[in-house]
Order: structure tokens, then C-alpha cells, then sequence
């Protein structure tokens, strides 16, 4: 009888080891799934369906730290109830302990930890105080829960820092590229630079980089150079206003602007603009590259039209240097010395000209290069300077000089323009006697009133055989017997008698082309030549009298511009 009872004994000793082995191997494939899991919602809903598997046990709920319940049943469903329950746990510390749940007679905070400490608590509860075995299974349950937490966040904290890798990588990657080509783009224009190719290099460079037409203007909007296809035949224009609100936008805004189908960018060293980089895209398909390129090319013909203004303006200096000498009467062999270091030839047959006027506005530097690009394009010359409020032109060539004065007006844009030619010089010791002569040829086209025009020393006629008479007393006695009556009466009355007649005479006697002349009154005129007639007792009809007093009249406008 003894032997069944000690085998039924030992049957229920090892139904009970079975138990705990298969709930053992049970919490092992849990904490399997768990760890696999990246997702910590997946593992507290893992963790808590598993505890009633223990017995008498029920889950109460799961606190994480950082994050607050990520599971709470009805136990604990009110925010007072939650909030009380995360006191007790506050003061417990991170080992856990026994807390008050409404309703239940034991129940329990068992912590969870991982490999970086505290994670939070699991709470579970029972009607019934729990057997050892099944405390146990629950502190694993709770352990290899916070373990499987703390993994997840591990992993989760990998792929996010992964993504930031890759993330970095990409945009190393992306600027690593625009390094190289940034710096394809500075080497490229580096060559141009210092291969001296100029404005047609800069817009070929530009076009080889971005693959759209590209064009160089000046401030104005002339085209200077282009590269690429479809070259516009007529080149367009913009109109002034619209140019100069364009040249505004881009200076305000430092950098390429759009402008219609092109991108622009100014060549600005200063505060002047001195030329424009245009990038043709009328798809609007120019991105960042494209950008820095066409910034890259602004810059370099920056310095390139500011060394070609420096360049030019240095010649100009020494030009004008040489014209002063010239017409100041240097010594010969320093003025050619000079002539030679320009690659100019002096020794070639020269007459000096002389041009007055305004333009539109009275700025004098308007004036000066309206008459350096008119003689540029007539081929007049290419020696000039200011001096004493006209421009002085040393001119190696003999042209229509109205042709010259008319595209002085054009370059202008209106206004007015008189030109005096002196004779020509065969020898640089000749300059300051044509430039003599040119002066008083402006003088005499001023003396003798009338419309601006173009007047050559040679074609002075009496005036210049009168002007190069060696004693002026001479000429003063002339005037003085045929004309000083006259020239009493205007000085004692103011009056402008003496005018007067010599319109009369220079329009052959025509009344009605005089008093238009002297923009008076025939009824006028006429009194006035019968006053003439009084105080002279000259006969204006007889042709010896008039071609007297008209050769009287003559040396009286010389004897004048002289003196002047």
C-alpha cells in the first residue's frame, strides 16, 4: 500500500516541474518574439496578453518612463486613478514594490530595466497573494519586457542615426559635386583669364559650361559678343527706361536676375555697370549650376571691361598729353618720341580742328566723347582733347567737315555744333599755327552771325588774307575811314548800325533777306539805312562804295576776333 502513495507523491512532484519547464519555454519564445519586435505597442501587447497564462494573474498596466502608460486596463481607467497609481510608483524607486489598486487585494510593480537602466514598471495584480513560482515567471515576464523595450529603442535609435547617415551622406554627396563643379567652373574661367581671351572667351566659356546661348552687352544693350546658336539677326534692343530699371533690379539685388526669357548678370566692380552677362532661357530651365556660372563669368568680365576702361582711359591720358605738347609747340623730337610709344604716326600731313557746342544737357563729358565716336566713325582722327570749353581734334585726313559736324549732332541727340578747320601742318612745329587759325575761324563764324556750320581756314577768303596782314593799324585806318562815323553814333547811342550794314551788304542788298537776317521790320530795315546813309554821306548804291564799306565791314568782324 506504501508504494502507491509515494508514486502518486512523485507524479504530482513531476507534473509540477513539467508545468514550470513549459511555462519557462514559454517566456523564452515571448521574449523571442519581443526582442525580434521593433515595435514597443507590439511588446506591451505581447507582455500582457501573457500574464493570465500564469494563474491567478492579471495585468494592471504598463508605465514607461519617458513615455507614460503604453498599457492601463479598467482597474486604472480614470486619469485620478492613473495619476495616483504613478505617485506610488514615483516612491517606490526603481526596484518596485507593493501598490494599492482599487479593488484588488494584492497587487504589485515589478521594474523593468535594460541594458541602459530603468525602463519603467509592469503592474500586475491577483485576488489572491500569488505562489513564488508564479512571482517569478512575472519579474522574468517584466525583465525580459524592459529588455525587449530597450532593444526596440535601440533599433529604433540605429535606423534613425542610419537615416541621418544616409541623409548626410546624400547631401556630402550633392555638395561634393557642386565643390567639382564649382570649381570646374573657376578653373575654366581662370584659363580664360589668363589666356587674355576676352569678352568672345568669357561668353564661350559660359556656354561650354551651361549649354545655353549666351551674350555680352554693354550698359546700352549693344551686343559685344556671343556664343552659342540662334544668334538674333538684328540683335534686339531694349528701350532706355526698361534698361535702366533692369541695371536698378540687378544692383539691388546682387546677384543674376530674370529678364523675360534670359537670365542677367551685371559686370559691376563698382558702382558703375559697365557691362551685362545674358544666359538666353526662355524655358526658365537655368538651375543652381547654371547660377554660378553665369556669376562666376559676371565677375570675370568685370574685370575684364575694367581693365579695358583702365587701359583705355591711360591711353586717352597720354593721347591728350601728346595733343597739349602739340599744340603748346614742344620740342619735335620729344613730341614724335611720344607719337612712336602710341604706335602713332606723326609724320603724316595733320590740320588741327576745333569744335564748339552743347548737347542736350551741358555736361562736359557728353560733348567730348559725342565728338571722340564721331570721329571715330567718319575716320577724322583719333588725337583729341578738351581745351577751353571745346574739343581740340588733331585730324590726319581731309573729309566733308559737315558730314563730321552732322554726326557730332547725331551722337548728341540734337543741340548745337560749330566746327573750325585750320591749314594744314607739315611738320609738328606747324600745330600751334593751325590751331590759331582754327580758333579764329570759330571767332569769325561768330562775328558774322548766322547758322552753325563747318568752316575751313582756306575758305575764309578775304577774312584770312585780312587776318594774316603783319600791321593791324593798317586795316584799323581802313576801317576807321569808312566806318567810323557809323561806329561813333553805335557806341555814343547803342544803336547797331554798323550790324545793320553789314547783313546788308553780305545779302547783296536784298531788303527782304536782310530784315529776315536781323529778324526786324522791313519798314525798320529801311530806316536804318537811311540813318546809315545821313550820318555816312556814303551812296549805298554805288558799286565802289558798297565793295568798300563791305570790305570795310569785313575787316571790322577780323579786326574784332582778333582782339578777342
Amino acid at each position: 500500500m506504501t508504494v502507491p502513495v509515494v508514486s502518486v507523491a512523485a507524479a504530482g512532484v513531476d507534473a509540477g516541474l513539467r508545468d514550470q519547464l513549459s511555462n519557462l519555454q514559454g517566456l523564452l519564445m515571448l521574449s523571442m518574439l519581443m526582442t525580434e519586435s521593433g515595435d514597443e505597442d507590439k511588446i506591451v501587447q505581447l507582455a500582457g496578453s501573457s500574464v493570465p497564462s500564469f494563474g491567478c494573474c492579471r495585468l494592471v498596466g504598463v508605465y514607461i518612463a519617458d513615455r507614460g502608460w503604453a498599457a492601463a486596463t479598467r482597474a486604472i481607467a480614470g486619469p485620478t486613478m492613473r495619476a495616483e497609481l504613478e505617485r506610488q510608483l514615483g516612491a517606490l524607486g526603481r526596484n518596485g514594490g507593493a501598490v494599492e489598486v482599487p479593488g484588488e487585494n494584492w497587487a504589485w510593480a515589478l521594474p523593468m530595466r535594460g541594458v541602459a537602466g530603468h525602463v519603467g514598471f509592469f503592474v500586475t495584480a491577483a485576488a489572491v497573494e500569488p505562489s513564488a513560482h508564479t512571482q517569478f515567471l512575472c519579474r522574468v515576464l517584466a525583465q525580459q519586457t524592459g529588455v525587449a523595450l530597450a532593444n526596440a529603442r535601440l533599433h529604433t535609435k540605429e535606423r534613425a542615426t542610419a537615416e541621418e547617415l544616409r541623409g548626410a551622406n546624400t547631401a556630402l554627396a550633392a555638395t561634393v559635386r557642386a565643390l567639382e563643379q564649382t570649381t570646374q567652373i573657376h578653373d575654366r574661367f581662370t584659363r580664360v583669364a589668363m589666356a587674355g581671351e576676352g569678352q568672345e572667351g568669357i561668353a564661350r566659356a559660359v556656354h561650354e559650361l551651361t549649354g545655353f546661348p549666351v551674350a555680352v552687352e554693354d550698359r546700352y544693350g549693344n551686343l559685344r559678343a556671343w556664343a552659342g546658336p540662334n544668334r538674333p539677326e538684328p540683335y534686339p534692343k531694349d528701350p532706355r527706361a526698361r534698361r535702366e530699371q533692369m541695371l536698378r533690379r540687378a544692383l539691388r539685388e546682387r546677384g543674376p536676375v530674370r529678364e523675360g526669357g534670359r537670365l542677367v548678370a551685371i559686370a559691376s566692380p563698382g558702382p558703375d555697370v559697365l557691362g551685362v552677362l545674358a544666359l538666353v532661357d526662355p524655358a526658365g530651365a537655368a538651375g543652381d549650376q547654371e547660377q554660378i556660372a553665369i556669376e562666376h563669368g559676371a565677375t570675370v568680365l568685370a574685370m575684364e571691361l575694367a581693365r579695358l576702361r583702365s587701359l583705355a582711359e591711360a591711353e586717352l591720358r597720354v593721347r591728350r598729353d601728346l595733343v597739349e605738347e602739340l599744340l603748346a609747340g614742344t620740342d619735335e623730337e620729344s613730341a614724335l618720341g611720344r607719337a612712336q610709344a602710341l604706335g602713332y604716326d606723326l609724320e603724316r600731313r595733320h590740320r588741327v580742328v576745333v569744335v564748339e557746342g552743347r548737347g542736350r544737357t551741358q555736361h562736359a563729358d557728353t560733348f567730348f566723347h559725342a565728338v571722340r565716336r564721331a570721329a571715330r566713325e567718319t575716320h577724322v582722327g583719333s588725337l583729341l582733347v578738351a581745351r577751353s570749353g571745346a574739343v581740340v581734334v588733331l585730324s590726319d585726313a581731309d573729309v566733308p567737315w559737315e558730314k563730321f559736324r552732322a554726326a557730332i549732332l547725331t551722337e548728341l541727340g540734337g543741340g548745337r555744333c560749330r566746327v573750325g578747320v585750320g591749314g594744314w601742318c607739315e611738320q609738328p612745329r606747324d600745330f600751334p599755327r593751325s590751331y590759331r587759325e582754327a580758333q579764329l575761324t570759330l571767332k569769325m563764324q561768330r562775328s558774322a552771325g548766322g547758322a552753325d556750320r563747318a568752316t575751313c581756314y582756306e575758305d575764309l577768303g578775304v577774312f584770312r588774307i585780312l587776318c594774316e596782314v603783319e600791321d593791324p593799324a593798317t586795316i584799323e585806318r581802313f576801317v576807321n575811314q569808312w566806318l567810323g562815323k557809323l561806329l561813333e553814333y553805335d557806341a555814343r547811342k547803342r544803336s547797331e548800325l554798323v550790324d545793320t550794314l553789314c547783313r546788308y551788304l553780305e545779302c547783296g542788298g536784298n531788303y527782304d533777306a536782310t530784315a529776315a537776317a536781323l529778324s526786324v521790320h522791313r519798314s525798320t530795315l529801311k530806316y536804318r539805312l537811311q540813318r546809315i546813309r545821313e550820318i555816312s554821306g556814303h551812296d549805298l548804291t554805288n558799286p565802289g562804295t558798297s565793295f568798300n564799306l563791305q570790305l570795310a565791314t569785313r575787316s571790322w568782324q577780323t579786326l574784332r576776333s582778333l582782339r578777342a
